[in-house]
């Protein structure tokens, strides 16, 4: 029986029999999770679960997850972060009128649970620099909004008394 091999350089080799395998398997030229077409396959296969190879390895191959690069899965922006981004950005656009105090709140609320659910989870989630951005952005917001409202309060509060003076 003929076999044709993949090397580590990307090339394909052979036809070459059994013995020749076995001799790069025992040079290490060949190992388990060698790609290897038998002659009159339908598909590719690995050395190593060949049964005529096997008993050539130490141990049987580990299952094989994936044949893509990488090793681990990859990491998912929290959109609760993002959120309070958006909204602590939308809260300083529209800081000129009372639309913004829902959006600083609403990016105060969204950046503590992007936070806890990060850390709850930091091998699947990204993002705490998204969060911390909209919480600094609505928290500051937040203040500036209470402190106009307060400085208008204590400017405005004269005219009102005085114009309710007058009415009455």
């Amino acid at each position: 029986m003929n076999y044709k091999i993949t090397g580590n350089d990307g090339k394909t080799y052979g036809p070459v029999s059994a013995e020749q395998i076995r001799l790069w398997i025992a040079q290490n030229r060949v190992e388990s999770r060698t790609p290897i077409f038998v002659e009159g396959a339908s598909d590719w296969t690995f050395v190593g679960l060949l049964p005529e190879f096997a008993g050539s390895f130490g141990a049987p191959p580990p299952p094989i997850s994936s044949l893509k690069p990488g090793t681990g899965q990859a990491k998912k922006n929290n959109n609760f972060a993002t959120w309070s981004l958006v909204c602590g950005i939308l809260a300083w656009v529209g800081c000129c009128c009372c639309c913004c105090i829902p959006f600083n709140l609403l990016g105060i609320v969204f950046g503590i649970i992007a936070l806890v659910q990060i850390a709850e989870q930091p091998g699947t989630q990204e993002g705490r620099s998204l969060a911390v951005a909209g919480l600094a952005l609505s928290v500051t917001n937040l203040i500036w909004c209470i402190g106009w409202t307060l400085f208008n309060l204590a400017v405005n509060q004269g005219k009102f008394v005085q114009n309710f003076n007058i009415n009455n």
